[in-house]
């Protein structure tokens, strides 16, 4: 493969140049920065788990009680598998496609390569046709569809979207077009470029949104529930007590990083070693958290500004919101803003995600930039079609207990693939049959900054897997009890 038709990259060029290096024959294109990794990795984490599933959780389970509680799973259970997953990228300066391979050199965990490849092709196949409504409802509240309407009306509007084949296929393939245009510009040029300026909006909006929220005529109360922590609401929550307000709290620290399908990885492999891992995962995981966090500063105030209820579930962001705009003086800018907060949220996972896909494309069938675009941008075209025609065409496909199409897939991934290939990623990095813990440990401190501590082996070994299995379970509890009846 022509260096000029794969990552080319001059070393030694950009603000932090020892990071660009050669691996071998094959120049391999890192980014420009350590912020450009930063941001980039965050925007992989920031996604709609954040601004949309994080406040309507927080909600139902009394807000900022529930915050505290997931912020311990999230060091405890996401913090670990983070710095696994940079590890193993940044050990073997290549995607997954080829990392196990060079790290564990018997082919024992060869096969691996394959889990990271299908849960993101998987992640992408509803991914899409949910960030295409984003970009819908900014054009939606852009032009006043929602001016005038109730509450009624305003799901109406929702309805009829999703009621729409054409429509919802148009902006799904709006929004591969737009990951393809960027990733084919390359690394630097592309994917860091754009995503960091896309990452810079996204703040510089969400302060804007936040400032608007919070000065509005009874926000104090919004505010109140969200940040005074009420401890008695985790145990009585109307939705199972304590319990499940911990199984919440930690799917909801291990499913916001997407974790386990290798979607970190990558970033890993395209840095070098001047910083520790420790001190790097922490820094996007803080941003990861502050986002989701900012949201509900967003949302909460204004909700209770209006007497709306913060625990709407899914249509808090699609129907509730827009008649919470419609209340608002200027509600038509405001809402527009939410929505192009949002859709830069989804936008940088897809971003993420295409990039992942396309370099693991190159590493494992030795194709070109050009040629990994492509096919990447036809299977994903292609595999996203059910999900978009799953609200219409394709309705009546369901399966008992799970739902639509879109809910099939996202069930696969979210219950399947993620918490699954993490318990792998563990395994891999602390058991002697795969890289092993003193490989890991010395790649996850190489450089300046936080050091990994040793004591947690013991965690890592018998602890984080317990729990991952136990998070695996709790997802199947529901369904086994709905397909046995006594749901």
């Amino acid at each position: 493969m022509a260096a000029s038709e794969q990552d080319g990259n001059l070393a030694g060029t950009g603000p932090d140049a020892g990071m660009d290096t050669f691996d071998g024959a094959n120049p391999r294109e890192h980014f420009a920065s350590r912020l450009g990794f930063i941001l980039i990795s965050a925007g992989c984490a920031i996604g709609l788990g954040n601004v949309w599933r994080f406040p309507y959780i927080t909600g139902q389970y009394g807000g900022a009680a529930f915050i505290l509680l997931y912020l311990v799973f999230l060091v405890i259970l996401g913090l670990p598998v983070m710095i696994m997953e940079f590890a193993v990228g940044r050990g073997s300066q290549r995607s997954a496609a080829l990392a196990f391979n060079i790290l564990q050199p018997s082919g024992k965990w060869g096969w691996f390569s394959w889990w990271g490849y299908v849960g993101c092709m998987m992640l992408m196949m509803f991914y899409t046709t949910v960030c295409g409504w984003m970009l819908a409802y900014v054009a939606k509240m852009g032009t006043g569809a929602f001016n005038g309407l109730d509450a009624e009306g305003v799901g109406a509007v929702f309805g009829a979207m999703l009621a729409n084949p054409s429509e919802l296929v148009g902006w799904m393939l709006a929004v591969i077009v737009i990951g393809l245009a960027v990733c084919s510009l390359g690394v630097q040029r592309g994917v860091e470029r754009i995503t960091k300026v896309m990452m810079v909006a996204l703040l510089v909006v969400m302060a804007a949104l936040v400032v608007r929220s919070v000065t509005l005529p009874g926000a104090a109360e919004g505010l109140a529930f969200y940040l005074v922590p009420d401890f008695g609401a985790l145990f009585d929550n109307g939705l199972g007590g304590f319990g499940e307000a911990v199984y919440a709290a930690m799917g909801q620290a291990f499913f916001t990083l997407s974790l386990g399908i290798s979607a970190m990885e990558v970033f890993g492999s395209r840095i070098g070693r001047k910083r520790s891992l420790t001190g790097e995962a922490v820094r996007i995981c803080a941003l990861d958290t502050a986002v989701a966090i900012i949201a509900g500063l967003i949302i909460f105030p204004a909700c209770f500004a209006f007497a709306v209820a913060p625990d709407q579930g899914p249509s808090l962001v699609f129907v509730t919101l827009p008649n919470v705009f419609n209340q608002m003086p200027l509600g038509q800018l405001w809402g527009a803003l939410f929505f192009v907060f949002m859709s830069f949220a989804a936008l940088s996972t897809i971003i993420a995600v295409f990039e992942n896909l396309i370099t693991f494309t190159m590493e494992k069938w030795d194709l070109s930039r050009r040629s990994a675009l492509i096919r990447t941008g036809v299977l994903v075209t292609v595999l996203s079609l059910p999900c978009a025609l799953g609200f219409n065409v394709l309705a009546g496909v369901t399966v008992p207990g799970i739902g639509d199409i879109q809910s099939i897939e996202d069930f696969i991934v979210s219950n399947n693939l993620l918490p699954l290939g993490s318990l792998l990623y563990v395994l891999f990095c602390v058991t002697r049959g795969g890289w092993g813990w003193k490989g890991f440990l010395a790649e996850a401190d190489a450089g300046q900054g936080m050091r990994f501590p040793r004591w947690a082996r013991g965690w890592l070994t018998f602890g984080l897997p317990a729990l991952i299995v136990i998070i695996f379970i709790m997802g199947y509890v529901p369904k086994i009890a709905f397909w046995l009846g006594v749901g």
